[in-house]
């Protein structure tokens, strides 16, 4: 990558959000999911703890076996979840937040809480918007 975007982040300055080459956007990308907010909120939960696997995907309604894994899988390549194998037949995998992690599940508090609070309007927007669709 020789972006202006790329280069910033290669030096760990910010980079900028509207060049389209900008790693930033494909971060976002990865961490803006619902299965990424709900697995960052499961782990933020039980830390220190780690969490196995199996019970990730209980503590998650409606996440498949796969989704979760692919999940897990990027938020490790990204620093934010440490994994550990222990090698029994079949093998127990743990998951839990590194101290990045544990930054990012303050931010997407946040935004969890922002949500929460603001859903009913962005109902009420949805709704008046299809009523006109309807009439229209």
């Amino acid at each position: 990558m020789t972006t202006r975007g790329a280069r910033a982040a290669g030096r760990g300055v910010r980079g900028d959000l509207f060049d389209p080459d900008c790693p930033t956007r494909q971060l976002l990308d990865r961490i803006g999911t619902k299965w990424t907010s709900m697995a960052v909120k499961t782990l933020a939960d039980a830390a220190p703890d780690e969490v196995r696997f199996a019970e990730l995907r209980r503590r998650m309604p409606g996440v498949s076996q796969k989704m979760l894994s692919v999940t897990l899988r990027s938020l490790t390549r990204d620093g934010l979840v440490s994994r550990r194998v222990e090698p029994t037949v079949p093998p127990r995998v743990f998951y839990r937040l590194t101290g990045l992690g544990l930054s990012l599940e303050a931010a997407l508090a946040g935004l969890r809480t922002w949500a929460e609070e603001h859903m009913a309007e962005i109902d009420r927007a949805n709704e008046a918007v299809d009523q006109e669709v309807d009439e229209g």
